[in-house]
């Protein structure tokens, strides 16, 4: 039996079975929680405009659920592996099954396929649900929680700049010359860099060349005065391509999008280290579901009368969440050029991977 990496088929069912309840079970608990704590905080902003109501807050929940659970997920099969794991010793199955010849690693078996079918779920509900409800919701925020447009590729929070001049936008939808801007306020900066108008639109659409604002309204900084101005274009130098690039948010596109993006950034000589490093991390970051059970092993092993299973168990979380550290700094770091963005989502998983399996060959194997 010890050549064989799993153990008998009867046991791999019943561990899988047992770890996949409690991850579904802690899952479950950690999103309802903290769905309550964010509708706590937001429920006043969504019932601000006119005519939202329940349904309005349904429909935030429906779009914040899927973030939520995309973002705790590693944290659930952290806590599923040691409660299974501690549960498991408590009960002496781990010392059964040792008695019948099972490695360590053959006992974690179950748990690491169990795992990986979780990180491969993971990475499928990220493509196909997380990055759409991120991207209607920035763009329900970007207008208050009003009327979202009907249209598709609808972006928030757009900055862009001409020379010295600024250009934001609350949202934007279309592509190409059909591009449309929402709440635009456009910024004119001396040599200097302080800025000496503000003119605010309800909206604007592209001029060839420039930017046709609509109902502007100018604030001139050095004499303090507002004036309504019937018809102004700015921003003759930003093209519609440029604010196709401009305006890419990497969290609300899918794997395969973002890697057009980043080559048509490459193709105009635009810095792509923080995307790569998003690249990289939608991969390595559902495979942290992989590593949480080698990281939690620590938890299983170990005579459950000796006292130290509880220590036990806190040394598998801090493990676990010291993991969830290290991989955040790396990938900020990673954004802005501090790592390369290859090593920035991928040497956490590795480094932590080796650590898991010396601990477990150093004490158990």
């Amino acid at each position: 039996m010890q050549l064989d990496f799993f153990p008998s088929r009867t046991l791999t069912w019943y561990l899988a079975q047992m770890f996949i309840v409690r991850i579904l079970a802690v899952l479950v608990m950690l999103v309802l929680v903290l769905m309550a704590l964010d509708l706590l905080g937001s429920t006043g902003k969504i019932l601000e405009p006119e005519g939202n109501g329940q349904a309005e807050i349904i429909k935030y929940a429906s779009l914040r659920i899927p973030q939520l659970i995309a973002r705790f997920l590693p944290y659930s099969v952290l806590l599923a592996t040691l409660i299974t794991l501690v549960t498991l010793n408590q009960n002496s199955e781990v010392v059964a099954m040792k008695a019948a010849g099972l490695s360590a690693h053959q006992v974690l078996a179950p748990l690491l396929l169990t795992a990986g079918a979780v990180a491969l779920v993971s990475f499928a509900f990220n493509e196909r649900i997380v990055t759409r409800a991120t991207a209607t919701l920035k763009a329900w925020e970007a207008v208050d929680y009003g009327a979202i447009p009907e249209e598709t590729g609808v972006r928030a929070n757009v900055y862009l700049t001409d020379g010295t001049n600024i250009l934001t936008a609350s949202s934007l939808v279309g592509s190409g010359e059909a591009i449309e801007l929402d709440d635009v306020t456009w910024y004119e900066r001396a040599p200097g860099g302080i800025i000496s108008k503000q003119i605010k639109a309800t909206g604007a659409t592209y001029a060839a060349p420039g930017w046709k604002l609509a109902n502007p309204v100018r604030f001139d900084v050095g004499s303090a005065e507002t004036e309504a101005i019937e018809e102004m274009v700015v921003g003759e130098g930003l093209t519609p391509e440029q604010i196709d690039l401009q305006s890419v948010d990497p969290d609300a596109q899918s794997f395969f999008e973002l890697s057009e993006t980043i080559d048509a950034f490459d193709a105009v000589g635009r810095r792509t280290t923080e995307m790569r490093a998003k690249w990289w991390h939608r991969i390595s970051g559902p495979l942290s579901a992989f590593l949480m059970p080698l990281l939690g092993s620590i938890a299983a092993f170990g005579l459950a009368r000796s006292g130290q299973l509880f220590v036990r168990a806190i040394i598998g979380m801090a493990l676990g969440f010291a993991y969830f550290v290290v991989d955040n700094a790396a990938l900020a770091m990673g954004s802005f050029g501090g790592y390369p963005p290859f090593l920035a989502a991928w040497a956490p998983f590795l480094l932590f991977m080796l650590v898991g399996e010396t601990v477990l060959i150093r004490t158990e194997e």
